[in-house]
């Protein structure tokens, strides 16, 4: 006999859990309840609750992404304002089970409230047994509850992470390691002047995952925040907040003021940030972390630069380099490499004349015109990118190795240069042809080595060039585009500096710090750089020196900060000289750091180290770590002094430095001691270093090395682990790799993780403009962090590729496991009546399975992490939680259903698994497996425990392979019903499966039959019976071995003219090797086969539909119908019913022939069948049939 029975225990909120359940020979089973929260399955009439007065469930709206399914087995509700439905509108019948968990907090109501509250509503509508119980099924777990009184992941993660901050559970699970061996983590610095993105967060959870995980493992990690603090992005900020234009207006200012500014508004965001971090369920050190602005940790870099000094690998040049006019200060290569510094932009080139007027004495061009006087008269014609760069053009290159024609254009060419001799790259006449015209004829041809010498008419003459305006020779001058010969402006470009200054020509620079034109170009003094393009083209041409005038698009570098345009112009600077040590760096990189993806190492990574240049590490700004170099202000008298430390800038000014700082440290000056007049002073460089170097130092800069901790830099280097974006390599990960090779010739890492880039629902780079990406915020607040955490860690970005972000995506990850696991965990929670232990002695073949899997799964999630490989550790977990929930709950379903005192081990296997499961999971998923484990165990926290050792439970590799490749048959059968439209209730006679050892599935054939609805499962070895393998030639890979053979391969496959023995294939007489081809199973019969994807074989399900099988089927669907009415006439499921069913004439001997199993199945103790219409109301059940149903 059914009875209405309640279940009171302490929550901690006044919320309501109402299960709707039958009892049934000796057992509860849950059915479906609606997912409005404020549906109760019971016949209730509506009413409004007096004891909150809302009668609205919409003030407390439970449900939304990431709670309950709608197929729940119980749902919550908050007693005040809980709205009993139409009694048509429920899912329950007359009598049900109510497990009520409510508050006993000061003020709520006492267990005699309820009871009287429930018995009176259930009194009136005739529920008459109702009862307050203590000690019932479902009320074991939680032990612990941290679900903060909701269902919602969001408010249960708001929940774990109070109990973490109050608990201090983050930093006990460090020191519970002390004494054990380190996992040292380098946490790369952020800039705190902006708020953080998806790239942040990526990033960071992988910062969190890795850690948590080794901790787990027994290691002690450390894990400290640090900020980036100096550097263009600080001042560029600060100048935005003050207004400030441009450098003139800082000066003025005061150089303390404004540094003084920029050291508070660049910890602006820290207070986001810490918040951000910690929603994130990202744990980190925030109080112990380093500054790169404190006075240590510019101390540290001091000491580095010094030490580099000292090793000769330091030194000033005057070189050209990417110069930010924009922020008044050169930028090094790898600043020009970063993402979004490369931008597509239209630019106008030139092809001018430069007519020759002779040679110089002794050179090759002096025998060169003796033998074609016609030079005399012919003009080199030249092509730029730059025009700006004319005004100091200084020299031709030419290509001593390129065929070079003279050339007379015809009359049908350029009218303005009809007739006359043009010099240019013979490969290159066609793309002229219509300035030379159809009439133009080449005179001779002669090799670029005999124009070396050849002198020529400068196009402007603005300041005389020493040994300049001379054609010189150039490797680099290539056929690709313009003209073969290439002007040079050795102040603009760095190859042209080079070459210049190998034939003695003088570097003039006529721009100024603005990127404007000094005095030494009256005609274009003042301007902008690129704003000179068109009054220098519209000049040339007035001259009649343009032969062509196009514009162009291409990929120009600009600055990385301000977005402008870069220039390249001689500058000094101060240089790390990496071409001395860079075949170390490679050397390093290929033999002791380890990359994923692998492929960075020797490509992005490795050819940039191959091609590494000097590094230029000054800066012409104001806030920055000092470049700590005094020199002497007399030419006469040169000294220069660099400092390693405070305490030896002490010792030789006799004052301690108020600051690192600009422009105390700039105060800092004493008489040179070389002097012998007194006269001059030392004074500092005024340049400061690129934050760069200060980021690179951050290993030992951290903890004051070395005048503190050496010991624990010279142990904890190099780090175990690093993580970034790729595009680091040409960043943070490429500088810690100089300075650490530098300073202490080893690298500063072990091991790489460099992600991809996050992009916008569209596919392209997010943008706040554009909205192409949902609120972090928002997503944390509706899916939960651990939603986003699954979402970006299971996805291809940690292997490299990139990441579209979509709600939906996020959603999948719900999905995937989190639901799962929490499903798992209720499923065990509503059917259990006393505590499960851990066990793993089952005999159960099911029970022995998923122990197996789990074996399996501790062992392969602690490969992937060991190697940090994040994304194959969540495939791994993804997997194991479809397997528990789809197969191995669902098979158990009886068992769990007939309880924990009939089936003990069931619930304690499940018990074991989801124990172990929350510790497996607990990187990859802290905040749900938290609740899991603390309502399981009772214990303080998942992540203050051990991993799980694979050992402790039992492996069986055979079982395994076995029933997962069960499970594949039965999905690739259910493959086939769906192709075919044959429902899952129509049975059908036959199931094949063939493949390899087919005899190792013949234990679960039941199972099989049972889940894929057939009579009778065929197992054959006998593959080919029921398809065949195809061979497929992989061209990339045979066709540099075979050459033009591997068509004639392709060929005869395609003919079916080879034979295949195991791993041998010939083909038109040629033998393949194993990796020139792969093997795809083909069926026979295509519409009833499929293969069993990731086990081989394949599966044939007899579609054939005889008249027993429709009828039988039929029967199946009536008696679904028969059951769905029944709820919607409000039965409960243990209630006795007479049935009257009409049924089409057709259909009549069908059913009264299954009668018996109908009238069991839905508990019917009369069931009349009859053809006739029936009287009264009545049900449509299923097309043509109807019932009339009535409680015994």
């Amino acid at each position: 006999m059914s009875a209405v029975t309640a279940v009171y225990c302490a929550h901690s909120n006044p919320v309501f859990c109402v299960v709707v359940g039958r009892k049934i020979a000796g057992f509860t089973r849950l059915l479906c309840c609606s997912r409005r929260v404020i549906t109760v399955a019971l016949k209730l009439f509506s009413v409004t609750c007096r004891l909150c007065r809302r009668s609205s469930s919409k003030e407390h709206p439970q449900f939304g992404s990431g709670n309950l399914p709608t197929r729940a087995s119980f749902l919550h509700a908050w007693l005040g304002c809980w709205k009993i439905d139409d009694p048509q509108q429920n899912t329950s019948n007359q009598t049900a089970a109510l497990g009520v968990k409510r508050c006993n907090t000061e003020g709520s109501l006492t267990a005699a409230v309820v009871n009287s509250f429930f018995k009176r509503q259930c009194s009136r509508n005739g529920y008459n047994n109702f009862s307050i119980m203590t000690n019932t099924t479902g009320g074991v777990y939680p032990k612990q509850d941290l679900t903060g009184g909701s269902q919602r992941f969001p408010d249960m993660e708001q929940a774990v992470l109070e109990f973490w901050k109050n608990d201090n559970t983050f930093l006990d699970s460090i020191a519970q390691r002390e004494g054990q061996p380190e996992y040292v983590f380098y946490d790369g610095p952020p800039f705190a002047n902006g708020l953080p993105h998806y790239g942040h967060l990526l990033t960071g959870y992988v910062k969190d995952i890795i850690p948590r995980y080794q901790t787990m493992r027994g290691k002690k990690v450390d894990r400290v925040f640090g900020w980036d603090c100096h550097g263009l992005p600080a001042e560029l900020e600060a100048e935005r907040q003050l207004g400030i234009k441009d450098k003139g207006e800082i000066e003025s200012m005061g150089l303390e003021q404004f540094n003084n500014y920029c050291a508070t508004s660049v910890l602006e965001y820290a207070d986001h940030w810490k918040a951000y971090v910690t929603r994130q369920a990202r744990w980190v050190d925030f109080d112990g972390g380093y500054k790169t602005m404190d006075p240590d940790f510019m101390e540290s870099v001091m000491w580095a630069f010094k030490t580099l000094y000292d090793k000769g690998l330091i030194y000033q040049g005057f070189r050209v380099l990417p110069y930010s006019w924009a922020e008044h200060t050169p930028l090094s290569n790898q600043e020009t490499r970063l993402d979004d510094s490369y931008k597509l932009r239209q630019d106008p080139t030139l092809t001018v004349t430069m007519p020759i007027t002779g040679t110089l004495p002794g050179s090759v061009a002096e025998r060169t015109l003796a033998d074609h006087p016609e030079l005399a008269e012919a003009a080199a014609i030249a092509w730029t990118t730059t025009p700006w760069t004319l005004p100091s053009n200084a020299a031709l290159a030419v290509n001593p190795e390129v065929t070079y024609a003279v050339v007379r254009v015809g009359e049908d060419g350029l009218e303005a240069f009809q007739g006359q001799l043009f010099i240019l790259a013979e490969k290159l006449l066609g793309s002229f042809a219509k300035e030379l015209g159809k009439t133009s004829e080449v005179l001779f041809t002669l090799p670029g080595s005999e124009l070396v010498g050849f002198t020529y008419e400068p196009i402007f003459n603005f300041f005389p060039v020493e040994h300049g305006f001379q054609i010189i020779a150039a490797d680099y001058v290539t056929t690709e585009d313009g003209t073969g010969i290439v002007h040079q402006a050795p102040a603009f470009g760095e190859d042209d500096m080079n070459t210049c200054q190998e034939h003695g020509i003088e570097v003039c620079v006529p721009v100024d710090l603005d990127g404007k034109f000094t005095s030494q170009v009256p005609d274009y003094e003042g301007l902008l750089v690129f704003d000179a393009n068109k009054p220098i083209i519209k000049d040339l041409k007035a001259k009649g020196r343009v032969v062509r005038h196009q514009t162009i698009e291409h990929s120009y570098p600009h600055s990385w900060r301000s977005g402008e345009p870069l220039i390249y112009m001689a500058l000094p600077s101060w240089f790390v000289a990496v071409t001395k040590f860079r075949d170390r760096m490679v050397e390093l990189n290929r033999e002791e750091i380890e990359w994923m993806p692998a492929h960075i190492r020797d490509g992005q990574f490795g050819k940039w180290l191959e091609g590494a240049r000097d590094w230029n590490i000054s800066r012409n700004r104001y806030w920055g770590s000092p470049i700590p170099v005094w020199v002497s202000d007399s030419e006469e008298y040169p000294r220069v002094d660099v400092y390693g430390s405070i305490a030896e800038l002490e010792r030789d000014f006799g004052v301690k430095p108020k600051s690192l700082h600009r422009p105390h440290i700039d105060e800092l000056v004493r008489p040179n001691p070389d002097d012998p007049t007194g006269k001059s002073m030392m004074r500092r460089v005024p340049e400061v270093l690129d934050c760069w170097f200060e980021s690179g130092s951050m290993s030992f800069a951290q903890k004051h090395y070395p005048f503190e901790h050496r010991d624990w830099v010279e142990t904890h280097w190099p780090a175990d682990f690093i993580v970034e974006y790729s595009g680091q390599s040409r960043g943070w990960f490429y500088t810690m790799h100089v300075l650490s090779t530098a300073l202490f010739d080893k690298p500063a890492y072990k091991k790489v993780v460099a992600h991809g880039i996050v992009l916008g629902d569209d596919g392209l780079k997010m943008s706040k403009s554009k909205g192409n990406y949902p609120d972090v915020n928002e997503v944390f607040d509706r899916d939960g962090s651990d939603a986003m955490r699954w979402f970006l860690m299971s996805s291809p970005i940690l292997r490299g590729g990139n990441l579209i972000v979509t709600e939906q995506g996020i959603r999948e990850g719900v999905r995937q496991a989190l639901l799962p696991m929490w499903n798992a965990y209720t499923f065990l929670q509503l059917y259990s009546s006393q505590p499960a232990k851990f066990a793993t002695d089952s005999t159960n073949v099911l029970d022995r399975y998923i122990l197996a899997k789990l074996h399996r799964l501790a062992a392969d999630v602690q490969a992937a992490l060991d190697d940090t490989n994040v994304a194959k550790a969540c495939d791994e977990v993804r997997w194991f939680c479809d397997a528990l929930t789809n197969w191995y709950v669902r098979r158990s379903r009886d068992r769990f259903w007939a309880g924990d005192t009939q089936h003990p081990e069931a619930f304690n296997t499940l018990y074991t698994v989801l124990v172990s499961l929350s510790k497996i999971a607990a990187p990859l998923l802290p905040l749900i497996t938290e609740v899991i484990f603390k309502a399981l165990t009772g214990e303080r926290s998942v992540h203050l425990t051990d991993y799980p050792n694979p050992d402790l439970f039992p492996s069986d590799d055979a079982l395994v392979d076995a029933m997962d490749a069960v499970r594949g048959v039965c999905s690739a059968a259910s493959s086939v019903r769906k192709a075919n439209k044959l429902r899952n209730r129509l049975p059908l006679a036959r199931l094949t499966v063939a493949r390899e050892h087919a005899a190792e599935l013949r234990p679960f054939t039941d199972i099989i039959a049972d889940e894929v609805n057939v009579k009778k499962v065929l197992l054959t070895d006998d593959v080919d019976s029921v398809g065949r393998f195809e061979v497929v030639v992989n061209a990339k890979v045979a066709g540099p071995r075979l050459g033009k053979d591997v068509q004639q391969v392709i060929k005869a496959v395609k003919a079916g003219d080879y034979t295949r023995d195991g791993e041998v294939v010939v083909a038109g007489g040629i033998t393949l090797q194993p990796d020139e081809f792969t093997t795809r199973l083909k069926a026979a019969d295509e519409a009833s086969t499929a293969q069993i994807e990731g086990f081989g074989g394949l599966v044939v399900l007899d579609t054939n539909v005889t008249e027993e099988l429709a009828a039988e089927g039929w029967v199946n669907d009536l008696v679904r119908g028969l059951q769905d009415t029944r709820k919607a006439c409000g039965f409960e499921v243990s209630d006795r019913i007479t049935a009257t069913v009409s049924v089409p004439a057709d259909r009549r001997a069908v059913a009264e022939q299954f009668a018996d199993h109908i009238a069991k199945e839905i508990l019917a103790t009369e069931l009349t069948l009859t053809t006739d219409a029936l009287d009264g109301q009545s049900h449509d059940v299923l097309g043509g049939a109807s019932a009339q149903l009535h409680k015994a």
